[in-house]
Parts: C-alpha cells; structure tokens; sequence
C-alpha cells in the first residue's frame, strides 16, 4: 500500500470513529439531561456544565461558547430557569444584560449526574495505564484545538438545540 493510501485509509478511520463518537455523545448527552431533570433535553447537561464552569455568565458568553444566537441561549435558559436549575440576576456592570448562575439544587442535580458519568469513565478505561488515559485526553484535545473555529457538523461544532 502507497504511503498516500495509508494516510487516506487512516484518515477514513478517524472520520468513521469520530463520527461514532459523535452520535453516541448526543444520544449520552440527552441520557445525562434527563438524569438532572426528567422534562429536560439533550442540550441542558451541555448548557449547565458551561454555567457551571463559567458562573456567573452572561447569555452572550453562553451564546458565543456554543456558537448560537442569544435568543436561541434565552429559550434554553428559561426553560432551565422554570425548573428552578439556573437563576438569572442582572448583570451589575451592564444592567441591560443577564447573569445566569446554578440553583443550589441545580447544581446539586447537575454534579450527581457528572459524578455518575465519571465513574462510567473510570469503569471504561479502567484497563488503561494511567499515562494511556493522559495521553488520550491530549490527542482529543489537540483534535478539538483544530476543529474550534471551523463551521459545520463534521467539524466538531457546539451545537445547542439543533441549531448551530
């Protein structure tokens, strides 16, 4: 086999496995949702997770991050905001803008699900040497590096209700 038809069968490899990965992140995704709350959609554990991290945030920052419009980002926080999951709070530095924070029990709800779904990962890859899972974890972030500002659903991009 050429050196060229190495390299188009190993990307073909790569495009089958992150293709796969893809499809069963969205359907874990929409799983991991419904362990926060049962009325929620694939989305929302995404969404809290940034809250989470990022708290408190501005619906633009939210917006930018997952790369949708803010009145797309203020359709799915209020529906987490019905469910007592995030509160909104005026932005002090901009009064015309929103912060949005984890509820205590937001946040309750969502660490128990990221608990769980950690210890999934640990019980997946517990065969792995501990420098396999690192070295792992930089190959993946490498990838996402080179995927962060390009469009399109082959390439990687956030997407948040459908929309991207």
């Amino acid at each position: 086999m050429s050196d060229e038809a190495a390299a188009e069968e190993a990307f073909l490899a790569v495009e089958r496995e992150v293709a796969l990965l893809f499809r069963r992140g969205r359907a874990r995704a929409a799983d991991m949702s419904r362990r926060v709350h049962p009325q929620l959609e694939g989305v929302a554990y995404s969404l809290l997770g940034f809250v989470e991290e990022s708290a408190p945030v501005r619906l633009t920052d939210i917006g930018l991050y997952f790369g949708v419009g803010k009145a797309t980002i203020s359709r799915q926080i209020k529906v987490l905001e019905g469910l007592g999951l995030v509160a909104r709070e005026v932005d002090p530095l901009d009064r015309r803008s929103s912060l949005v924070s984890l509820t205590a029990d937001g946040a309750a709800r969502y660490l128990r699900a990221r608990d769980g779904r950690m210890a999934r990962f640990r019980g997946l890859m517990a065969t792995w040497e501990t420098a396999d899972v690192s070295q792992f974890a930089q190959l993946l972030e490498r990838f996402n590096e080179l995927t962060e500002d390009v469009g399109g659903e082959a390439d990687g991009t956030r997407e948040v209700g459908g929309i991207r």
